[in-house]
């Protein structure tokens, strides 16, 4: 193996740490709460890096990929709770784009 995590794999890791608390997952309303907040925290790292508005002496610094892999953490909690299997989830989006949206956007041209 090359060292790369299939979805699977993300899941099964995911589940494990959580299964070692009593507590288990939180409630989707709990999972949807909080990552609403890792969102508005990816949000602000990006308006930082991209957008006007620039980080305070006074803040550390932070790192994009960083609150990304927050955001995947959550979004795999919440899947995991609601047992859904992200790769069969994502797999029915990649149709969707493929089909539905396959001549929505300008191709590349092939060279």
């Amino acid at each position: 193996m090359d060292g790369k995590k299939t979805m699977n794999d993300l899941q099964k890791e995911v589940d494990a740490y959580i299964g070692q608390f009593k507590e288990g997952y939180f409630t989707p309303m709990e999972l949807m709460a909080r990552l609403t907040e890792e969102l508005g925290e990816l949000s602000r790292e990006v308006m930082h890096e991209f957008g006007p508005k620039k980080k305070k002496a006074s803040e550390s610094e932070g790192a994009i990929a960083d609150e990304m892999g927050d955001v995947l953490f959550v979004l795999i909690c919440m899947a995991n709770s609601l047992d859904i299997d992200l790769q069969k989830a994502h797999d029915r989006v990649m149709d969707k784009f493929n089909t539905r949206d396959k001549d929505r956007w300008t191709r590349k041209e092939e060279e």
